[in-house]
Formats: C-alpha cells, sequence, structure tokens
C-alpha cells in the first residue's frame, strides 16, 4: 500500500515538472509584460548634442578654441566661418574642429545677448587693474558692437566643447576714430574671461611688457605657467613687434598664444593659435 502511494505521488512530481518546463518560461513572460506594457517609463541619457559639455580645464578650452579658429580657411573673416542651422546637431559637422555659430542662442546656462556687453565691460575692467589692458581703453556698448555666440567643438568628441561670444566693433563705424577701443574679442559664455583681444591704444611696442602681459593673463585665464616659445619663422605675423608662448594641457597639446602690436595703428592683440 505504501509503495502504491510513493509511486502516485514521484507520478505526479513528475507531471508537475514536465507541466513547468513547458508552460512556466511563458507564463513568467506574460507575467512581466503585464509590468511594463501600457506604461510610460522614463530614463536620463547623456548624449553629446548641443548644451552639454565636460567640464574642461582652462588648458584644454584654450586649446580646444584655438584649433577651431585655425581650422577656418580666412581666420578672422565672417565667411570663413562654419554655421549651424536651427535645429541642426553636432553630429552633422565634419573635420576634426569646427568653429559655428550658435543660432538657437544660450542655453540657460551661458551668458545671454543682454548680459554680455556689462559682463565684456567687468573683463575690460578686470584687465585695466591687472595692466593687460591700457586703462584709457573704453567700454563697450550695444550701438557700437555685434556680438554674436559661437561653439568651439572638437567633432569627434563634441561634448568637448566652448562656448564663446565674439564681440566686434560694427563695420559702419571703421571710419570713426578707433583710438582707445576695442576692435575685437573672443569672450568665454560661461564666466566671462576674455581670451583673445585686438585694442587700439596710445601705447608703443617699446612700453609694452610682453611677459608680464602674458604671465597676468594666464593667472586670470586659470591657466597654468606659460613657456616662451622659440622659432625662426619670419613670416608667421604681418608685423614684426610680437612675442609668442606655448602652454601644455594633460594631454599633450599645445596651444600658442601670441602677444603683438601693428605699428602706425597702435594696436596691441593678444591671440591664440597652433
Amino acid at each position: 500500500m505504501k509503495k502504491s502511494i510513493l509511486s502516485a505521488a514521484l507520478l505526479a512530481l513528475t507531471v508537475v515538472v514536465v507541466g513547468l518546463s513547458i508552460w512556466g518560461p511563458e507564463a513568467l513572460a506574460l507575467y512581466n509584460d503585464r509590468g511594463v506594457l501600457n506604461q510610460i517609463k522614463t530614463q536620463e541619457e547623456e548624449t553629446g548634442g548641443e548644451g552639454y559639455r565636460y567640464q574642461l580645464s582652462g588648458n584644454e578650452k584654450l586649446y580646444i578654441l584655438s584649433q577651431c579658429l585655425n581650422a577656418q580657411d580666412t581666420p578672422g573673416t565672417e565667411q570663413s566661418l562654419q554655421t549651424k542651422e536651427p535645429g541642426g546637431s553636432y553630429q552633422e559637422l565634419t573635420g576634426t574642429y569646427a568653429f559655428v555659430v550658435n543660432h538657437n542662442g544660450p542655453s540657460g546656462k551661458e551668458i545671454t545677448d543682454e548680459e554680455i556687453y556689462e559682463t565684456a565691460n567687468k573683463g575690460i575692467a578686470q584687465l585695466k587693474e591687472l595692466g593687460i589692458l591700457p586703462d584709457a581703453l573704453k567700454e563697450v556698448e550695444p550701438g557700437s558692437y555685434d556680438a554674436t555666440l559661437y561653439s568651439a567643438i572638437d567633432v569627434p568628441e563634441p561634448r568637448n566643447n566652448v562656448a564663446v561670444w565674439k564681440l566686434s566693433l560694427l563695420g559702419s563705424l571703421q571710419n570713426a576714430n578707433k583710438e582707445n577701443r576695442l576692435i575685437d574679442a573672443y569672450i568665454d559664455a560661461d564666466d566671462g574671461k576674455i581670451y583673445e583681444f585686438y585694442v587700439r591704444s596710445q601705447l608703443e611696442w617699446e612700453e609694452i611688457d610682453a611677459d608680464m602681459l602674458v604671465e597676468k593673463w594666464s593667472a586670470y585665464m586659470g591657466l597654468t605657467e606659460p613657456e616662451e616659445y622659440e622659432t625662426d619663422n619670419p613670416l608667421l605675423e604681418t608685423t614684426p613687434y610680437y612675442k609668442k608662448y606655448v602652454f601644455s594641457n594633460a594631454g599633450g597639446e599645445r596651444t600658442v598664444v601670441t602677444v603683438g602690436f601693428y605699428d602706425g595703428i597702435n594696436e596691441l592683440f593678444l591671440k591664440i593659435s597652433k
């Protein structure tokens, strides 16, 4: 009797195991689907699109901006700048570095077009206090300058990008008296620091201490110590009055910064380049 009961129990267990192996996976899948189907779930995802930037060091930002400016066919001309249409994406860009007009405007974290002139004047005041810019330099005002927001982009790694405002004296004022005026400048759209500038003044090259100027500018920008850049190429600049310096970052990339002077028009400049 006991043997018959044991045999029946084993048979029932076998039937249950076989049944679970056949219908169990399907039943489990249906159960899981009930928790997923007809429900909306959201998930945050990092993308390489516009508005997102890694936290870059000062030297890294300087390098990216310099590479983008040098990627232009004719540096300093509006026609040479690549443009970015509204709704476009960084993935549509080609090449290694691109300097593009940001038609979408500030993302909410950058300096706005209403703030850029006040920000620029604060930066000018700081550079005057440091002895980098002449005291007689005039403030900028909206009616005399054009302000355009650009993105300097490392195309293979588009999250490595730098937003900058370019301030330029309006073309309608090109024949006006430019003495003691800012001609052009690139300004960081995040912190308002002035990367590059061209200014007219009453100074002569002999009155300009290039070593002091670049040392104070690098401290103001939060960069590492500069080193003198030695070159025998006399064709690097269109003026004989200049001195070059090099900044290196952790990745080994180098950026050359030039302090120079155009005689005759008394234009002092600090520019970044390869």
